[in-house]
């Protein structure tokens, strides 16, 4: 069975996205629909497919499934009009920031019976999986505490920091994700810390650019997550995992990993520096997993749900800042 794949955005992640899509040996990029004409037309070019419109690409009976790359705002309205289409849906995250119009839409996606896999790709690194192995193994013992840390290289610009939601539901909402991934339960409380750190103009817009965040599950398990819109040497993303007979954890990925010793001393070669290449197996991991779910009429995941969740810690780690209090979830 070949998936046939409607794009939906030509933007940087539409690119990542239609590079996965193309490469896979069980799909098929059909067509691609952008605001911009040229944008989707390079990628027509580069990967042989169609330029269309939105409604075009939901009406075809040449397409099975949408990858929805279009701005934040438009991805709940998108979801219910493929749902309602009858195509299977891969939505980048978040599936809205507002968590009644998330609740609203994963309605219409239960009442259609469509599937839906929210973008948080970081579950299909290769690196994150193998901790995740290890732990269902039951190589380190029980889970007691996780350890995540995640920063960018430089701060993306203060226009697209305006409509981002704030790092919390930008950023720090794919660490959510990777601490439910791999606590084994689900947190209760949340606890955060804020500050303006790297760039004023951050906080002039009404974000923060350096967050700390404390998860705890029922049981006492906790979750640490420490995130920056700055790292000088590279992009800085490390999990441990802390159990009950020993440790487990994923180190930095470089481009190349080699050591160079000599007179000096030893050195290694820079960090990657963009997520587009830190994770590209991560990316297309998880379009062969989605893909793998069409095929065999599997449960996704991560699941609408999952994107609800994370986004619930997200704004109770804002209210929490806000508060200066722990703040207790539901998920």
């Amino acid at each position: 069975m070949t998936v046939r794949f409607g794009l939906l955005g030509a933007g940087r992640i539409g690119k990542v996205h239609a590079k996965a899509v193309s490469g896979d040996a069980k799909a098929k990029l059909v067509a691609v629909a952008d605001a911009f004409p040229a944008a989707a037309q390079a990628i027509a070019d580069a990967y042989g497919c169609d330029v269309r419109t939105i409604e075009a690409i939901e009406a075809a009976d040449d397409i099975d499934a949408v990858v929805i790359c279009t701005p934040t705002d438009t991805h709940a309205d998108l979801i219910e009009r493929f749902a309602r289409a009858g195509k299977a849906i891969f939505c980048e995250k978040p599936v809205d920031l507002d968590a009644e119009r998330v609740r609203a839409c994963l309605q219409v996606v239960e009442e259609t019976g469509a599937k839906l896999m929210v973008g948080f790709n970081r579950r299909f690194d290769p690196h994150f999986m193998a901790v995740r192995q290890t732990i269902e193994d039951g190589r380190i013992g029980a889970v007691e505490m996780v350890t995540i840390i995640s920063r960018d290289p430089g701060a993306p610009p203060v226009d697209y920091i305006k409509r981002s939601g704030g790092i919390f539901r930008d950023m720090t909402i794919h660490d959510f994700d990777m601490a439910r991934f791999l606590l084994g339960e689900e947190p209760v409380t949340v606890t955060a810390h804020a500050a303006v750190l790297v760039d004023p103009e951050i906080g002039k817009a009404g974000d923060f650019d350096s967050v700390s965040v404390i998860l705890e599950t029922a049981s006492g398990r906790q979750a640490i997550i420490s995130n920056s819109r700055r790292a000088t040497y590279g992009y800085d993303q490390r999990i441990e995992v802390h159990g009950s007979k020993g440790v487990v954890s994923a180190e930095n990925q470089r481009a190349v990993s080699i050591e160079i010793a000599n007179g000096d001393g030893y050195t290694r070669p820079p960090l990657h520096d963009f997520f587009m290449t830190r994770y590209t197996e991560a990316y297309a991991n998880e379009i062969a997993r989605f893909i793998a779910a069409i095929e065999e009429g599997a449960t996704i995941s991560p699941s609408g749900k999952d994107g609800l969740a994370a986004l619930l810690l997200a704004d109770a780690a804002l209210q929490s800042v806000k508060e200066k209090r722990r703040i207790d979830v539901s998920l």
